[in-house]
């Protein structure tokens, strides 16, 4: 799981729909399309629609709890997790196994003790902007890479930057590269117009 990264979503509309008829299930948006994350340090954040598109081609998807692969909820290759993007976000539906933990997850759900989500992932093409005032760099995932699982978590912890700040020390240093050769091009026309001055005010020959 190379470069993988963590994003929460809290209050991720979680919820445990039980019939007579069919089997229970878990639901909820494991992400959220064009919405400024809060300040994840140093940058901010926002899913362009479409990012997961390719990924839950490719990817066969865990749904676990709190990220635990002891505790597997659903699959996607196994039927038991379904993946799908709407104009909202990422919406998963998952059809946990009887088992005590999956049993005691969805109590904590319907009594509102659990209402975060979280997915794992890893990016195959994103975007940096300068914010126009002094705020944090935006950063626009663009397409996911691969998808790795979506998890209940009782605690969404601090997301996982570290490869994103990385992209984002890439794009600093492009941007700075960008600024000095500008800057030199600027020198060169300048010292260009000077001697041109000079050869006017000399009489030279062009």
């Amino acid at each position: 799981m190379k470069n993988k990264e963590i994003r929460n979503i809290i209050n991720a509309e979680l919820r445990v729909t039980r019939s007579d008829d069919g089997p229970v299930k878990i639901s909820g948006y494991a992400a959220v399309f064009n919405t400024l994350s809060d300040d994840l340090g140093a940058f901010r954040e926002k899913i362009k629609k479409g990012a997961f598109a390719n990924a839950l081609k490719n990817s066969d998807v865990r749904a676990l709890f709190n990220h635990d692969s002891n505790i597997v909820l659903g699959r996607q290759s196994a039927g038991t997790l379904t993946l799908k993007e709407d104009d909202h976000g990422l919406f998963m539906e998952v059809m946990p196994p009887d088992t005590q933990a999956a049993r005691d997850l969805m109590i904590s759900i319907e009594r509102g003790d659990i209402t975060g989500q979280s997915f794992g992932f890893s990016v195959k093409e994103d975007s940096w902007d300068k914010p126009s005032n002094d705020g944090p760099e935006i950063r626009t995932i663009i397409e996911i890479d691969e998808l790795y699982d979506v998890s209940p978590v009782v605690f969404p912890a601090y997301p996982d930057t570290t490869v994103a700040l990385r992209s984002l020390e890439d794009f600093k240093n492009i941007s700075a590269t960008a600024d000095d050769m500008g800057a030199t091009a600027l020198e060169d026309d300048m010292q260009e117009v000077e001697e041109t001055l000079i050869r006017l005010k000399t009489g030279g020959i062009f």
